[in-house]
């Protein structure tokens, strides 16, 4: 157990690195004009996009471990949450940047009359004291309550299944495809704590 405590300070920046990476892929791609004729939202798309997929790997991972029996890759969880809360960040600050000019009047009147952004900013909100507290320091600190705290994250996912359903003009094959996996994940998770008789753990 204590090899598998210290998986993520050896091997985390390697995480990072792979977790980060698009970011320099997408940021190229704008900067070369192929981002198609309105390159801003196209890059706001991807961060919010990318956001998704590390939010969904970090519930892939519990079920990963007990199906598979591969209990090193449990600290992964850690990681792969807060790669999706900084893509969501990213995705969150090119909005208020890249398309409102960081002006904070039009930033809280876009947010107050548009459920869409309402949506995914209670998402981000709902992920923040997850961030916050997903040390080993904050776990330890707040014991059962971590565990209650963390249950946040499956609100969050489905509120920005939500925004990604609602952003979309045509086409649905990519949130059905993000939708599928997440009820697939959660129906996983709902079935094996009925069977433990408890509820859900986190992540």
């Amino acid at each position: 157990m204590a090899r598998q405590a210290r998986f993520p300070a050896r091997h985390g920046w390697l995480v990072w690195v792979a977790g980060l990476l698009p970011l320099a892929w997408v940021v190229w791609r704008g900067l070369s004009g192929d981002l198609g004729p309105d390159p801003a939202k196209a890059l706001v798309s991807h961060l919010g996009w990318w956001g998704m997929v590390w939010l969904i790997a970090c519930l892939t991972v519990r079920p990963l471990v007990q199906l598979a029996g591969w209990p090193r890759l449990f600290p992964l969880r850690r990681w792969f949450g807060l790669l999706a809360f900084t893509w969501l960040s990213l995705h969150f600050l090119g909005w208020a940047w890249l398309l409102l000019g960081w002006d904070a009047g039009s930033i809280v009147s876009e947010i107050g009359k548009r459920p869409y952004i309402l949506v995914g900013f209670s998402a981000w909100l709902l992920l923040l004291p997850l961030a916050l507290t997903s040390t080993r320091t904050a776990r330890r600190r707040l014991g059962r309550r971590w565990q209650v705290l963390h249950r946040l994250i499956y609100p969050a996912v489905l509120l920005g299944l939500l925004h990604d359903f609602w952003l979309q003009k045509s086409g649905y094959g990519e949130p059905l495809l993000f939708a599928a996996m997440i009820v697939l994940l959660l129906g996983w998770r709902w079935h094996h704590s009925r069977q433990r008789g408890g509820p859900a753990s986190a992540a």
